[in-house]
């Protein structure tokens, strides 16, 4: 009972932050049809600018919390940035070609990114500067840091925020427009262009976040972090139902849950020595499963509430 438990709080951590990444993904399939595989590498970077930041202050005497917070008020404008360059430069010129052509671009792009993090930051691991409280809290015979506690509250309260931007703003009803016929939408006074922008702008921040999340609990930033995490929030978003937001934030916290789980399982079957090998493989089983007998997702493609 206390590894079920252990890895229920394990899988939370990692779902929310899989969910915050999958939002991304599914935003811009709402509004697009389009699969940016480069989304992973806009994490990477939000990861690798504010440990930038963070290193560069960390010797100012400041909290460490102030220089996180610091970190991500830099990390997140410079990924949103790097969203708008990435789809007024990448894609715009693309829109309306055959579905091939962007997402090859959009693996290109990818790979462009993780060229160019080789280039500011090298090929090593970068490490996260000690500064964040890492106490362990035990509930019921596991155990959470207060550091993964203050993720998964902040992931819930960051998506709470994001679904409610889609339901209630102005912006929302007119990402949703978009989303369900982008050329009607224009007729009605929606700007396209600045809708899908600021889809791009807004899942890149989301992004940022998330690799903030990522670096500071592993303690660690790699240029290549990006490829796997990013492919398994798109295996969360497909799980959940892509276009769905509601449905990439199930689909994030059940394939966290999924993959603590086997792993941990796995795990103790084999006295820890394939535990951690198997948690990639478990992802991408779910993903061919869902594929073969859930194409839709588990909570199917809601074409109006898209965003």
């Amino acid at each position: 009972m206390d590894i079920f438990l252990q890895q229920i709080l394990n899988g939370l951590v990692l779902g929310s932050i899989y969910a915050l990444i999958a939002l991304g993904y599914t935003m811009v399939y709402g509004i697009m049809g389009l699969i940016n595989f480069a989304h992973g590498e806009v994490v990477m970077v939000g990861a690798m600018v504010a440990i930038s930041v963070i290193s560069a202050l960390s010797g100012s005497g400041l909290p460490g919390p102030l220089l996180v917070l610091i970190g991500l008020i830099v990390a997140i404008p410079a990924c949103m940035l790097l969203g708008f360059t990435v789809e007024r430069v990448a894609y715009r010129p693309l829109r309306g070609r055959q579905r091939l052509a962007p997402l090859i671009t959009a693996i290109g792009v990818s790979i462009v990114l993780q060229q160019l993090a080789i280039l500011i930051w090298g090929r090593s691991y970068i490490p996260f500067p000690p500064i964040l409280d890492h106490d362990v809290i035990s509930i019921g015979g596991a155990s959470i840091t207060k550091l993964q506690v203050i993720i998964i509250a902040l992931c819930l309260t960051i998506m709470a925020a994001l679904l409610l931007m889609v339901e209630k703003t102005k912006l929302g009803r007119a990402m949703r427009a978009t989303s369900q016929n982008p050329a009607v939408a224009g007729l009605m006074g929606v700007n396209v262009n600045t809708i899908i922008s600021a889809t791009f702008v807004i899942g890149s921040g989301l992004g940022a976040v998330a690799g903030v999340m990522i670096a500071a609990n592993y303690e660690q930033a790699h240029y290549y972090m990006g490829f796997m995490i990013g492919l398994k929030a798109f295996t969360a978003a497909v799980l959940g139902g892509i276009g769905n937001l509601g449905g990439a934030v199930a689909g994030g916290l059940l394939l966290g849950i999924i993959e603590s789980l086997g792993a941990g399982y796995i795990g103790q079957l084999t006295g820890g020595f394939l535990g951690s090998n198997y948690q990639d493989i478990i992802a991408f089983m779910v993903l061919i499963l869902v594929l073969i007998f859930r194409p839709s997702g588990l909570l199917g493609e809601k074409m109006a509430d898209r965003a």
